[in-house]
């Protein structure tokens, strides 16, 4: 893993100065300090990384850069990251199809459909470089159509209501803007030729990217953290996985969830729900008699929890059938889910924070190359025959041939990275789009 130094990525906390979790823990994961900020910073927890990482990396700013990429230099050893090339692009077409527009305001009022006419669908006829006259024909819907596709409002049925009247009033130089804080993430994905095998899992658009020679060779749908729970941008080595793994329960629901329900439901809680309880946290702890606990005292917060409380492996085991490991002190893993039917869903930012897998035999089988086989229903360790990297990022602009789409921003990263890459005191480059900016 030498080839780990050298990353073209920037850190804003390394793992010294990151405030160590107590122990014990459990397992779920705990709250980024809001000292890193993660409209665009990274978090390098693993000991490979902090030492090469730079401390401060500055954020760049890409308006105002020559974007020239074409794909000979894309793959040249160092290079960006196919993600931040494809990006780039996306960002230099947006400029010539959007930004060149007027970026003339359009009062607010009543939604403006076919058949509309009137003083308002002349401005949005002037907004979109058509002329004058014609009123709400079907020239202005498919336009107005094509710019809710790009950027992210609904379908695209060319009524321009209070969302598209309100996203065009933005202006071109707010989705450059965002374009271009998205391109900052990119750029701190790893360049080109410095990994064989990585993982980019994007908890934008809560998906996962393998990575091979460059290569997004698959994907999968994940869960991700909920907008309470986010997961956070950081980067990590994978090293091992648990088959049939334990779900450790940490002190603090020791004291509010699991000794409550103690008191509820009596000592058949454990085996109802296949818990066990050990007498402490260290690798000789044994198994003991929940009826030896002073729950009473745990519950009120008169006694700490010393005792360990673990979910058995199982098909009722939140954790699924393999826990995949990377050493942070956020508490933040891969693991499967017996709960599938969330994939199917939109909205998959429902998780504590740690990331939920689509497909963990199919993801299994790239990290070792084959899924290994557990020799019994108890949980096993498995070291990964080499570390895989994991970069954890938040995009909210896709890139395709097309040019780019918009995505919600769930967690308000992109609010947040505003001020941080964009002063609004600076003045900033935005190509041909001469209007407000966000």
């Amino acid at each position: 893993m030498k080839r780990i130094f050298h990353l073209a990525l920037g850190a804003a906390a390394l793992l010294s100065t990151v405030p160590l979790a107590a122990v014990p823990r459990g397992d779920e994961p705990i709250a980024v300090p809001g000292s890193i900020r993660q409209g665009i910073d990274f978090v390098y927890v693993d000991p490979q990384m902090n030492s090469v990482a730079r401390r401060h990396q500055r954020p760049r700013n890409w308006l105002q850069r020559a974007l020239g990429f074409d794909r000979g230099s894309a793959g040249q050893k160092g290079a960006p990251n196919p993600m931040f090339v494809d990006l780039a692009r996306g960002l230099q077409q947006y400029q010539a199809t959007w930004g060149r527009l007027p970026q003339d305001r359009i009062p607010v009022g009543p939604a403006l459909k076919r058949g509309s006419t009137g003083k308002r669908v002349t401005m949005l006829r002037n907004r979109f470089g058509l002329s004058p006259d014609g009123g709400y024909d079907e020239g202005l819907l498919q336009n107005v159509a094509s710019y809710q596709r790009v950027h992210g409002l609904g379908s695209g049925d060319g009524i321009a209501g209070k969302a598209t009247i309100a996203s065009l009033n933005n202006g071109a130089s707010y989705y450059a803007r965002r374009i271009a804080i998205n391109m900052e993430r990119a750029y701190r994905l790893p360049t080109t030729r410095t990994f064989d095998h990585y993982v980019v899992v994007d908890s934008g658009a809560a998906e996962a990217f393998l990575f091979d020679r460059d290569r997004p060779v698959d994907s999968m749908r994940v869960v991700v953290g909920s907008t309470k729970t986010k997961t956070p941008m950081m980067a990590v080595i994978m090293r091992s996985a648990k088959a049939n793994p334990y779900w450790n329960v940490p002190p603090e629901l020791i004291r509010s969830l699991t000794a409550k329900r103690v008191r509820e439901q009596g000592l058949s809680y454990f085996k109802d729900f296949h818990y066990e309880v050990l007498s402490d946290w260290t690798a000789n702890a044994q198994t003991i008699d929940p009826g030896t606990v002073d729950w009473k005292a745990i519950a009120s917060g008169k006694k700490e929890p010393a005792v360990l409380v673990r979910q058995l492996p199982g098909p009722w085991n939140s954790m699924g059938n393999m826990k995949f490991e990377m050493p942070n002190d956020y508490g933040i893993y891969l693991h499967d889910t017996p709960h599938k039917e969330l994939f199917a869903q939109d909205d998959r930012w429902l998780s504590n924070g740690c990331v939920r897998l689509q497909d963990y035999r199919r993801f299994a089988s790239w990290v070792f190359g084959q899924a290994p086989q557990p020799a019994s229903a108890l949980e096993q360790r498995f070291e990964l025959p080499r570390p895989v990297p994991v970069y954890m990022t938040y995009l909210t602009v896709a890139a395709g041939a097309n040019g780019v789409q918009f995505r919600p921003d769930p967690y308000g990263f992109d609010a947040l990275a505003m001020p941080q890459m964009f002063n609004p005191t600076s003045q900033v480059a935005v190509g041909q789009a001469g209007g407000r900016n966000g």
